[in-house]
């Protein structure tokens, strides 16, 4: 059931004349709701966490094991590489953990200090998560740039075969991430984590071979740059979007006219004003508007217009005050004298 909550100033029953102030002696009606009415919405928002939250502990399990084996590995070869590798991947599964907590925050409660819950921090851990792949490729362009002045071959094939693995381990985990990125900015985060990783590994393969065979020590750097800029590039959008929506700035895919316009088209909506869209968590969108309204009498039928409007729209929580207006003041303008 949907909750609702009606705000009435207080002044007459009667409409206000042509000459009469809107704001001051019109009727104000708002109504909140955070999608009650669809249950359906939040059982599958729920069944899509528990998904989610089950692909993460096996990718943060498969990334573990991962890493166990490499830091052996290393230890069993004497391989420097291989050590600060398995180090790197520590934290990937370190930028998964954050990512499920994340997961976990965008569905915590309200409490009486916080009233949208912890939501919001799951926006910050999705910047995090950009700002450390940032450091992973400055890392990267770091080392390349070193290797170009004091070239060092990889290390035989106990490296090579380490980063194939690495590659398999990685890859399906990216390829897992892959399917469910769309639906949370964090999990793209975690997505570009697996796939940096799994490139690095493909790097380490292909310049292994390609050293062994010709003994071109110049392709390992070279890789290493053309690595660092696709993460960068494909990091670029994510952080972005987390310093947007950490600003409370429109989420991407919405347009503030676009919205408007359609809330215009619903029967009985005269004027929309005072809209505002934010992001409460790295999966949900609020929305707050004023909109004008011909007589109080409409004041249900077209609040539920709009609710199935935005619902359709993937924003389920919105606050609408609802104003009511003279047949004269039509246009919010108008309201102003």
């Amino acid at each position: 059931m949907e909750h609702e909550h009606h705000h009435h100033e207080a002044c007459s029953a009667n409409l206000p004349s042509e000459h009469e102030h809107c704001h001051e002696h019109g009727h104000h009606h708002e109504r909140h709701d955070h999608h009650e009415h669809g249950h359906g919405h939040h059982h599958h928002h729920a069944h899509a966490i528990e998904k989610l939250s089950t692909i993460y502990i096996v990718a943060v399990a498969l990334n573990l094991a991962f890493v166990i084996v490499e830091a052996v590995a290393g230890f069993i070869g004497n391989s420097l590489g291989l050590l600060s590798d398995a180090g790197h991947n520590l934290s990937d599964v370190f930028s998964l953990l954050l990512a499920m907590i994340a997961l976990k925050l965008a569905s915590s409660h309200a409490t009486k200090r916080f009233t949208y819950g912890h939501r919001k921090a799951s926006v910050l851990i999705s910047l995090l998560n950009a700002i450390i792949l940032l450091v992973a490729v400055g890392a990267i362009i770091v080392e390349s740039v070193e290797k170009f002045f004091s070239p060092s071959e990889v290390n035989g094939t106990l490296i090579i075969w380490t980063a194939a693995v690495g590659i398999v381990i990685n890859g399906i985990t990216a390829w897992v991430l892959s399917r469910q990125q769309q639906h949370d900015i964090n999990t793209r985060g975690a997505f570009l984590h697996m796939l940096a990783d799994t490139l690095v590994s493909v790097g380490v393969v292909v310049s292994g071979v390609v050293i062994h065979y010709t003994g071109w020590t110049i392709v390992d750097p070279i890789i290493g740059l053309v690595i660092a800029v696709v993460i960068l590039v494909s990091t670029w959008d994510l952080l972005s979007e987390s310093l947007r929506m950490s600003t409370d700035a429109v989420p991407e895919g919405f347009d503030v006219d676009d919205i408007q316009n359609r809330i215009s088209t619903v029967d009985g909506v005269l004027n929309v004003h005072h809209l505002h869209i934010w992001a409460i968590s790295t999966t949900e969108t609020a929305l707050t508007c004023h909109i004008v309204i011909p007589e109080a009498a409409m004041l249900e039928e077209v609040t539920d217009r709009v609710k199935e409007l935005l619902d359709g729209m993937n924003i389920h929580h919105s606050t609408l005050e609802l104003e009511t207006t003279s047949s004269h003041c039509h246009d919010h303008d108008c309201c102003t004298r």
